[in-house]
């Protein structure tokens, strides 16, 4: 079978004085019924090409699952008389969503179990289905959440009476996916920030539980502002953030008081960010104010006129990034030497948490109990599973309640290490590697290079048992941590976006040549992942250096960025503008144009491509990467394959049961791993 050729049809974008030739455009037409032809004739050739390594994915995929402790009970959170808590069933793709009443952690295994949600029930017969937010009132009766059969970003809200074990008739369509819901103290009222036509999360509304129309409160009229719903860790506020990448501003809202006037805190500054939180009858303000790396303010809640005072002082050293309120300490995360940090916060002294691990990812996690002498952590480095502590915030001491059951799994038999490449400019650029021992021995080994590089997001060195079956194969994976994500600080990202974007690229493209350099692996060895965003850096790095890799996995890739950039119709585009830069001016069109990876295309030889994307996705369109693969079939050559799969019943995230998900990414793995000779 022949790989499908998409027609050409002549259309041309005009801007700026510029013809910007797109002959893919029409394949953005979903109901030209040509489309759907063109993408399920991809699909039978990516099926094709992949059915000599379907005995390698099926391997792969045992290995994956024999990794996983299926039947898995996370360790519960206490919120007020019950402890909440996630569990895995052997068989089910869903985890079951339960709780216990008990009056402390060691009576609760005693204690009665309830369902709180079955995703499994609710996902019987849907391709596809998301649960994201789940909200108990205040009483514990109702259980509010969002679920979404399609794959997009609009949810919808359901009501659930936990005891009675019924739905109630009351859904909410349209509601953004995250950071969306709310209870107010009273347990009356809703409050949920809904979407536009553009999916755009731009409305803050009020339900009333038992009918009446639901209130508009606030509407951000600004396109390129997005909204965002949180509650206080006391439970005494309500937070309504409204922000672009750069600025932000926060209202207020006591909580036992529904009906009430949400107040503005501080009116937006452009550039200035900042997220509030409440402790101790004040207000805490995390802000880049004159803090690049962002700074810890106190105000009194009494006193809405006076200045915030600091109550750290401000070291550029240390990138803050959350505050966590509990009674008697604070709970800072942040980075610091280019690692996820810790620090308590307690009777006026500051002190890190200490990790033994030189890699090592600390976060503070599902903690719902604000008047609390311990509070639940976690960390995890390549070699460590995740580890669930219970950490004394006076004594910072911890307990060990839980440690990820990785079966089959030896952490003595690998190893991981930091190297640092230098960019094109001097910039250090950080690389972490995890192999099995014995794989760098002799000479240049397999290698897989993962990076993404945008919004700030950092690439952590965490544990992911789906490698082990690359690393027991004799492969090392290796992460570059190229400006545009945080690792190194606010400048970090600032460094990877706008007209600063192709710094990404050529970080990564400094690492790939280090690691050549100092023998770990060679061109003829080395692959590359990435998806989303980290798709685009992907598309970038082989544009520029096709000779440089030997196989590449692009998932979700955001790979035509002038175009997308272009369509304010597009769902979220308006928001991306301060990420990426608006091309409606004339120097954003042409920085973006030069390495927007679509409109780059070239007669190179390039490698093998692994391209895959969702039918649904309202975060990066189909038609993105359908276009990049015709346009490189059309105008370059591959030295090897191009397969390109499209879930049709799926979003940005990839299939939605965990079976499924593993079994996607068992098939990418055996297509790196057969092009690095190691199947």
């Amino acid at each position: 079978m022949l790989p499908p050729i998409a027609p050409r049809r002549s259309h041309v974008h005009e801007i700026h004085g510029d013809a910007r030739p797109d002959d893919y455009h029409w394949l953005r037409e979903r109901s030209d019924p040509e489309v759907l032809r063109y993408v399920e004739a991809e699909n039978r050739y990516r099926d094709q090409v992949m059915a000599p390594l379907a005995g390698t994915a099926d391997r792969i995929y045992a290995e994956m699952l024999s990794h996983i402790d299926e039947d898995r009970s996370e360790p519960a959170v206490q919120d007020g008389p019950y402890f909440y808590y996630r569990r895995t069933v052997k068989g089910l793709p869903y985890p079951l969503h339960a709780r216990r009443r008990a009056a402390s952690r060691e009576e609760m295994p005693s204690a009665p179990e309830e369902i709180v949600l079955d995703p499994n029930r609710e996902a019987a017969g849907e391709a596809f289905y998301g649960v994201t937010l789940l909200r108990m009132s205040p009483d514990h009766r109702l259980l509010a959440y969002l679920d979404n059969r399609d794959g997009s970003d609009r949810y919808t809200v359901r009501l659930r009476d936990v005891a009675a074990d019924r739905l109630l008739d009351e859904a909410i369509e349209g509601v953004f996916l995250d950071g969306s819901l709310e209870w107010d103290a009273l347990g009356e009222h809703l409050f949920y920030v809904a979407l536009d036509e553009t999916q755009r999360p731009c409305r803050l509304m009020r339900h009333r539980l038992g009918g009446g129309a639901d209130e508009l409160i606030y509407e951000e009229a600004d396109p390129g502002y997005g909204l965002e719903l949180s509650r206080s860790r006391s439970g005494r506020h309500l937070f309504l953030t409204s922000s672009s990448k750069e600025t932000s501003e926060v209202r207020y809202l006591p909580s036992d008081e529904p009906r009430g006037a949400w107040r503005l805190f501080a009116p937006r500054r452009p550039g200035v960010m900042y997220a509030l939180e409440d402790w101790q009858g004040d207000f805490l303000v995390l802000t880049n104010d004159g803090a690049e790396n962002f700074q810890l303010l106190r105000q009194a809640q009494s006193d809405a006129t006076a200045a915030p005072a600091p109550l750290l002082p401000y070291d550029p050293d240390v990138y803050l990034q959350f505050v966590h309120p509990f009674a008697e300490a604070l709970v800072l995360e942040g980075r610091q030497g280019g690692l996820r940090q810790i620090w308590v916060l307690r009777d006026g002294r500051l002190r890190r948490v200490e990790w033994p691990e030189p890699l090592h990812v600390p976060r503070l996690w599902r903690n719902r109990m604000y008047r609390t002498d311990a509070a639940l952590v976690s960390e995890t480095s390549f070699l460590t599973p995740e580890t669930i502590y219970e950490l004394d915030l006076a004594t910072l001491e911890r307990k060990e309640l839980q440690k990820e059951r990785v079966p089959g799994y030896d952490s003595s038999l690998y190893r991981q290490e930091r190297l640092w490449a230098t960019a094109e400019d001097g910039a250090r650029v950080p690389i972490s590697l995890v192999w099995r021992q014995g794989a760098r021995d002799d000479g240049p080994a397999p290698l897989v290079l993962a990076g993404y590089g945008a919004y700030g997001m950092p690439s952590e060195p965490a544990f992911d048992p789906k490698l082990l079956s690359l690393l027991d194969r004799g492969a090392v994976y290796a992460v570059a941590h190229v400006r545009g994500g945080g690792e190194l600080g606010r400048a970090w990202y600032r460094d990877g976006k706008l007209l600063r974007k192709r710094n990404t690229f050529t970080d990564f493209l400094a690492c790939a040549e280090h690691l050549c350099r100092a023998g770990v692996t060679s061109p003829e060895r080395l692959g590359a992942m990435g998806r989303s965003a980290g798709g685009l850096l992907m598309g970038a790095v082989v544009n520029l250096r096709p000779d440089l890799f030997r196989v590449v996995a692009a998932g979700v890739p955001f790979v035509d960025v002038v175009s997308t950039m272009l369509d304010a119709s597009i769902p979220l585009t308006s928001l991306e503008w301060e990420e990426w830069g608006d091309p409606r001016q004339r120097e954003y069109y042409a920085y973006m144009k030069s390495y927007s990876p679509y409109d780059n295309v070239e007669p190179h030889a390039y490698p093998s491509l692994y391209v895959y994307t969702g039918l649904h996705d309202p975060r990066v369109a189909y038609w993105e990467p359908l276009k990049w693969v015709a346009k490189l079939r059309a105008v370059g050559t591959v030295r090897g394959d191009l397969v390109l799969k499209t879930l049709l019943g799926a979003g940005h995230g990839g299939s939605s049961g965990r079976y499924a998900r593993l079994r996607e990414y068992a098939e990418e793995q055996a297509f790196l791993l057969h092009h690095l000779g190691l199947t």
